[in-house]
């Protein structure tokens, strides 16, 4: 337990004394007056990265929270912030915390009409195979492979923070939710597309030596198609701003940016 005594504007008092106590290994609370005014979080993604969150009334709760949450965890730490958010990213900032990337978000027309798609189909000897279709023994050994070349390569880090790593075994959100592109006996390329309110591209991806054949191109002209077709107007991505293959891809296509998030971290 880590009780602190502070007032409004900062001073040390006796009044209003805000108690912190770590109720898990993951989960910290500000509690003033009997009720809790702040939490902690942090969550371990699967490639090792550990983030935090914190959810405060109060600039000072947020404050102590953060100072107790760096004391009891191990640096490296990560966060993630809403670029227009300048309050919480200055709170972050104030703890230590710096930018690592950002991440642009879009949102991206369906109609074949607008984002002229309509003739993107693979190359020769490349197949689509729709969402619900493919097969799960060659998707996990595809998805695997992705995992392992994003990994070799750029890291995790040029992904999306909000697209998560999984480890070996269970590297896929939901099989599903995959169309995948088919050269001959494998899969080589994949797209998620989360349903179904807001559908958003999770991850579109394609076998490194098959890069620059239109594959990528193919695979979200039919994810786009099919939102189209169910009535769905626009879908949304995100792309980090180092990645410029995706981000010529996102506006090439007609998509527009309404964002960007920051990944935050205190090394």
């Amino acid at each position: 337990m880590n009780p602190s005594h502070c007032a409004p504007d900062g001073r040390d008092t006796d009044f209003h004394a805000l108690t912190l106590t770590r109720v898990s290994d993951t989960e910290w609370h500000a509690v003033e007056d009997d009720r809790v005014v702040g939490r902690g979080d942090a969550s371990r993604r699967p490639d090792g990265r550990l983030f935090v969150s914190i959810d405060a009334w109060h600039g000072r709760v947020f404050d102590q929270i953060a100072a107790t949450m760096l004391t009891d965890l191990r640096a490296p730490l990560h966060t993630v912030v809403d670029e227009d958010d300048h309050t919480t990213a200055a709170a972050w900032r104030r703890a230590g915390f710096t930018t690592a990337h950002r991440e642009h978000g879009y949102r991206v027309p369906t109609d074949p009409r607008v984002t002229g798609l309509g003739p993107a189909r693979p190359p020769a000897g490349v197949t689509i195979v729709p969402a619900g279709l493919a097969e799960e023994g060659p998707l996990h050994a595809l998805a695997r492979a992705v995992h392992d070349e994003i990994e070799a390569g750029a890291g995790w880090q040029s992904v999306p923070a909000q697209v998560l790593p999984r480890p070996a075994g269970t590297l896929l959100a939901d099989p599903a939710q995959y169309a995948v592109a088919r050269e001959h006996d494998r899969y080589v390329g994949l797209i998620r597309v989360s349903p179904p309110r807001r559908p958003r591209i999770g991850l579109l991806a394609v076998r490194a030596e098959l890069h620059r054949r239109g594959i990528a191109r193919a695979l979200l002209a039919h994810a786009l198609e099919a939102l189209h077709r169910e009535g769905t107007a626009e879908a949304w991505a995100e792309a980090a701003e180092t990645n410029t293959a995706a981000t010529a891809l996102l506006q090439g296509i007609g998509a527009r940016r309404t964002g960007s998030t920051l990944e935050l971290v205190r090394r």
